[in-house]
């Protein structure tokens, strides 16, 4: 197919992208090589290698690399080519998704203008992945350990995120990544969710996020929250891993006021009569 050809097909597609159709694996060709393409896609580089231009409207950003994962918002939403995406690496998931002439088994993880994953058909460049964005495996959704893993990562990163030292517990405040600096605004950074946060009760009765399962059940990227009361007494942790094979304490990743992001010992939940239940976050598939 030629480029003006390829280009035309880009302008009159429908505007239906919110799975983004997936196809056969044919021979297909990758992006559209067309001028502005090109041309975008230099510019990006040159300015910063993580951020490009995008096409078409309405592209669902998702939960995980999965396609098939719970959206976590959308792109160009109104108009082609209205939001610009910011990656930070990119995911093969050996899965094609295709629009037009476009082709790609490739999705990226963005951290704006939303943050989560997103087909690289939607972006508009000549390749089928993102040029200079590193290629790492499956942390968002192909695999559950994966998942799970990533939501540790990204807990970890306001360990030190604040020049070295935690981030600063405040209900009112936001950080520097758009996220609320509360316990389920970390929470929701950590799981990936869309900025500013999703708030300890949604936390707990969005179905679409979570579901409940027992405490001994908790695996490592779990929730353990506390959704009663008021503001002041709600909380969520992010659940690591056991202390010991009698499940007596937990190691977990918390947001509380004073010490800010912490990284400790916990016993929520395991008490009689206590308020905290453990809920398990819908992307990880189980």
């Amino acid at each position: 197919m030629s480029p003006s050809r390829s280009a035309k097909l880009r302008r009159i597609l429908p505007t239906l992208a919110l799975a983004c159709l997936t196809a056969p694996a044919l021979a297909l060709p990758a992006h559209a090589t067309t001028p502005t393409a090109q041309t975008a896609s230099t510019a990006s580089l040159s300015q910063a290698a993580a951020s490009f231009p995008t096409w078409g409207t309405r592209w669902v950003v998702h939960a995980t690399s999965d396609i098939n994962s719970p959206s976590v918002g959308m792109i160009n939403q109104n108009s082609a080519g209205q939001d610009r995406i910011t990656a930070d690496y990119q995911v093969d998931t050996g899965r094609r998704v295709c629009e037009g002439s476009a082709c790609s088994t490739f999705m990226a993880h963005i951290t704006a203008p939303v943050t989560g994953f997103l087909t690289v058909v939607a972006v508009d460049i000549p390749e089928d992945r993102l040029p200079g964005v590193p290629v790492q495996g499956d942390p968002g959704g192909g695999s559950q350990a994966g998942s799970r893993q990533r939501t540790l990562e990204r807990a970890a990163t306001w360990l030190t995120a604040n020049g070295g030292r935690p981030v600063p517990y405040n209900q009112a405040a936001y950080w520097r990544d758009g996220y609320r600096q509360d316990c389920s605004g970390y929470a929701s950074m950590a799981l990936g969710l869309p900025t500013p946060g999703t708030n300890t009760v949604g936390l707990a009765t969005n179905r679409n996020l979570t579901r409940p399962i027992a405490m001994g059940e908790l695996q490592p990227g779990d929730l353990v929250i506390d959704a009663l009361g008021n503001s002041n007494t709600r909380h969520v942790v992010i659940f690591e891993r056991w202390n010991d094979a009698a499940h007596t304490s937990y190691l977990a990743y918390e947001q509380r006021g004073g010490p800010g992001t912490s990284h400790r010992t916990l016993t929520y939940g395991l008490n009689a009569g206590s308020e905290y239940r453990a809920y398990r976050p819908v992307q990880y598939g189980d």
